[in-house]
């Protein structure tokens, strides 16, 4: 395909917001404001201990970010050229500030946040770009809610950068970027006393009252679709919650109400294991597990998230389904590829699904270990990296270049059933319906008490198709004969049986859980002998 045609239909997707956005970011080019920070308001003592992460200052010029260590001991460390963009980001956003035992680094972190300010002049580099830029407030001003001073330089430093930020909000974005803007707007406006500070909180309350009604869907998934944003978003609102509180004012309604929501998505959409099913731009350790924002909302004082005892879920805003029997989890893959203008954490993974055995992760999705625009970026985004159906090796949607989709797959949920014995749950999508046999991929799972049996059905003529069954590193797989595969994990044994396969394949592959982590694992790959491929795994109760 063309690039004028990939561009094509990528753009047509945007809002106009989007692209004048742009085109003003690259001709705007403000001068920092300088001034006098405004005084800041006295600390408030109702402030709530916010969510702590995992550690990433090893030493006082030593840090681990996306499971990459580099040091820090000089002014060009701060723009390494010849690190990923991410990690560079990382090292700007100032986490180890509330992270565990944050209180044992505080020589370390004064020295670092006065390093910053000294060796990184105002408008210069990407630690001044929105997004860290963001991230850095909030976490500087997490930091003085606690109880601990900012130096003199960093408090001027913070209200330039505030300045800097309000005029090059991430319009250009949206989404879970603009989010986050907002909410350092907050965290400076009620931090800093006067009008200025006044301008600031008013400004992000305007965004998020619209942001929050826009982005979180009537299900309470957010509408990016990626599991792991959905967490980020949730923990940014509930930041905000104890914010607002900690200053004496009253959190809007509606953001509690989308909290609740949130809350109940994300339990949803998490592994028995307490991790996050892994759908579209995914991994552990980048946001935080529900476990661990549940925690945060009782502290809060919310009300606990009710359990379900439904054996099916529907997720019908955001089109996911859960299904639970005695022993498995299941989650499928009914969904779009995100919102239709901010599609950058999208994969191809229409029709996917991921089955826990007891607390054991069995069939899995390849996850996200790097961004960027290389072929590894592209492979974990691809088809073939999730566990559903691959059409004349093409992908369902097409990803490019890192964060974009052109042409993307029209998924519906066709339907939902429940009999005393099983959960039925039906699917298609149109993805490859440019291809020469105008395919669609119509899936249907059904989920027994000892079984999960998938029908995968392509219409038209094809040259070739092939369904994908990536398996969790823990669980060994073999070929047992030409139609089954053995799985075998902490002393279980489950079987895995095709029929309507011209082969059976067992692959090496490569599994994802963290950034900058990759596990070798296995995939199972079932090639179409017609239309019509069915699989059965089949298991035992402990």
């Amino acid at each position: 395909m063309s690039s004028l045609t990939l561009y094509f239909h990528t753009l047509r997707h945007l809002r106009p917001v989007q692209i004048a956005a742009r085109a003003w970011s690259r001709l705007y080019r403000p001068l920092p404001d300088l001034r006098t920070a405004p005084p800041a308001r006295p600390a408030s003592a109702r402030y709530v201990a916010p969510i702590a992460s995992a550690a990433s200052l090893l030493a006082p010029e030593v840090f681990v970010l996306l499971n990459v260590e580099r040091r820090c001991a000089v002014a060009s460390d701060w723009r390494p050229s010849d690190a990923p963009k991410l990690w560079t980001y990382h090292l700007h956003y100032f986490d180890d500030l509330n992270a565990h035992d944050a209180h044992s680094r505080i020589a370390w972190h004064e020295n670092l946040l006065t390093r910053w300010v000294a060796e990184n002049p105002p408008g210069e580099g990407e630690g001044w770009d929105p997004y860290p830029v963001s991230r850095r407030i909030v976490n500087c001003v997490k930091w003085a809610m606690r109880g601990n001073a900012l130096p003199v330089s960093v408090q001027t430093s913070l209200a330039v950068q505030t300045r800097w930020l309000a005029q090059r909000l991430e319009y250009h974005i949206l989404g879970n970027h603009l989010f986050a803007n907002a909410k350092a707007l907050l965290h400076a406006g009620l931090y800093f006393e006067g009008a200025e500070a006044a301008r600031w909180y008013a400004r992000g309350m305007r965004v998020l009252e619209r942001e929050v009604r826009e982005q979180v869907l009537p299900d309470g998934g957010h509408f990016e679709l990626s599991t792991m944003y959905h967490a980020a978003v949730l923990e940014d609102l509930l930041d905000l919650v104890n914010l607002l509180i900690a200053y004496g004012r009253e959190p809007p309604r509606d953001w509690i109400a989308a909290i609740t929501r949130m809350r109940v998505w994300l339990k949803m959409m998490s592994h028995p294991d307490g991790g996050i099913a892994f759908f579209n731009d995914a991994a552990l350790g980048m946001s935080a597990t529900f476990a661990e924002l549940e925690a945060y909302a009782l502290r809060l004082g919310l009300p606990a998230t009710r359990d379900t005892a439904s054996r099916v879920v529907i997720l019908e805003g955001s089109g996911y389904v859960q299904a639970r029997t005695a022993a498995a989890y299941l989650v499928c893959d009914c969904a779009a590829v995100g919102a239709d203008y901010l599609p950058g954490h999208a994969h191809a993974d229409a029709l996917s699904f991921e089955l826990s055995l007891g607390n054991r992760r069995v069939f899995v999705n390849s996850g996200t270990s790097q961004y960027g625009t290389d072929a590894e970026r592209q492979r974990q985004r691809g088809t073939a990296a999730h566990n559903t159906v691959v059409v004349n090796a093409h992908d369902s949607s097409e990803v490019w270049a890192g964060f974009r989709v052109a042409r993307r797959a029209r998924v519906k949920l066709r339907s939902v059933t429940t009999t005393p014995s099983a959960v039925i749950i039906e699917a298609s999508h149109d993805g490859y319906r440019l291809l020469p046999g105008r395919n669609k991929h119509r899936r249907r799972w059904i989920l027994e008490e000892h079984a999960l049996h998938i029908e995968d059905e392509i219409s038209g003529t094809f040259a070739t198709a092939a369904a994908y069954f990536h398996i969790h590193p823990d669980v060994d797989a073999r070929l047992h004969s030409a139609t089954e595969v053995f799985l075998a994990c902490d002393g279980q044994t489950w079987r895995v049986v095709f029929a309507g396969a011209s082969a059976i394949e067992l692959r090496s592959g490569t599994w994802h859980p963290r950034f900058g982590v990759t596990v070798p694992n296995s995939c199972i790959v079932a090639s179409f002998a017609s239309a019509l491929l069915v699989t059965g795994v089949f298991w035992a109760l402990p």
